[in-house]
């Protein structure tokens, strides 16, 4: 934990972005009849009955300084779309960073393993060299600000009936350049020495 809070103290560099990422699940859901559209005097109204389409999942990166995000809509979440994620990390959205630190959950495809299982050992070995790996500890996951991001984007753009996987991904890229033509950088306020006294029945206690 203070190894995360610890990073999370370190001013901007260019060179040595932090990132904060993490994913979540959408369950595709379809209009059986479709719904009444507002009219003066009358609320919108739509149907309790609907149709499951499947599950998509939705990957977050966001850069709490700058409160730049980055987002993509794959249709699973495991080992090959987070290698995928990450890859575009490296080679899109900081390309000329040295090295890019990761925060991210103890998620099972959160590893080195899933470059090497999806790509070339030389592509996995050259984007492994541009990342700095670290890891909330077990229960900790609301130390990644990721899910700060998430909770936003359920707020303003999943709370709604979502049909099929184009139309999720459309919404969330309109969400995303949205957001990030007007970025609100997040401001942690948690540091170590918060931890110590808040969170102190975690710390071992030294006998007399």
């Amino acid at each position: 934990m203070e190894q995360v809070l610890d990073i999370y103290q370190r001013p901007y560099d260019a060179d040595y972005p932090v990132v904060c990422l993490d994913e979540t699940s959408k369950q595709l859901v379809e209009h059986v009849r479709a719904p009444i559209p507002a009219k003066p005097g009358q609320i919108a109204r739509e149907d309790d009955e609907y149709k499951r389409n499947g599950v998509a999942a939705i990957f977050m990166a966001v850069e709490p300084l700058t409160g730049k995000c980055v987002t993509d809509v794959p249709p699973h979440r495991g080992c090959l779309e987070f290698a995928w994620f990450v890859l575009h990390l490296c080679d899109v959205v900081y390309p000329n960073a040295k090295r890019i630190c990761l925060v991210m959950d103890n998620l099972n495809t959160h590893s080195i393993a899933s470059l090497y299982a999806t790509f070339s050992p030389e592509q996995a070995h050259r984007i492994a060299s541009r990342l700095d790996m670290h890891y909330t500890p077990k229960h900790g996951s609301w130390l990644n600000m990721a899910e700060i991001e998430l909770s936003v984007l359920a707020r303003q753009c999943l709370d709604q009936r979502i049909a099929t996987l184009s139309e999720l991904a459309n919404e969330v890229r309109t969400w995303t350049h949205s957001r990030n033509a007007d970025p609100c950088p997040i401001r942690w306020q948690f540091t170590t020495a918060d931890a110590r006294i808040k969170l102190r029945r975690l710390y071992p206690s030294r006998g007399v």
